[in-house]
């Protein structure tokens, strides 16, 4: 059952926020993620703005959480600190 990765984020610091996105993509693609939605138009209809909204697809929920305690994911996550307001929530897919 696929799971999803979903994540709001609200960028302060453009600069340093591209050595996250330097780094993301490896540990996304060694995790089979699939985008199937980032930083397009969006309207926040209730709750808290955020700038960019991304939905992320993995084969399944252990590997979405796998994916966000890899290595590879907490380096990057380490270098977007301070450069952004995020949540990041997995979800479980339907089956």
């Amino acid at each position: 059952m696929p799971a999803y990765w979903i994540a709001h984020v609200t960028i302060t610091d453009p600069e340093r926020y591209r050595g996250y996105q330097e780094v993301a993509p490896a540990a996304f693609a060694r995790h089979g993620a699939r985008f199937l939605a980032r930083g397009g138009a969006s309207e926040v209809l209730e709750g808290e703005a955020h700038q960019r909204h991304v939905l992320i697809e993995f084969p399944d929920y252990a590997t979405a959480l796998a994916c966000y305690r890899s290595d590879e994911y907490q380096e990057a996550r380490a270098r977007r600190d301070g450069a952004c307001q995020a949540t990041v929530v997995i979800v479980d897919g339907l089956g």
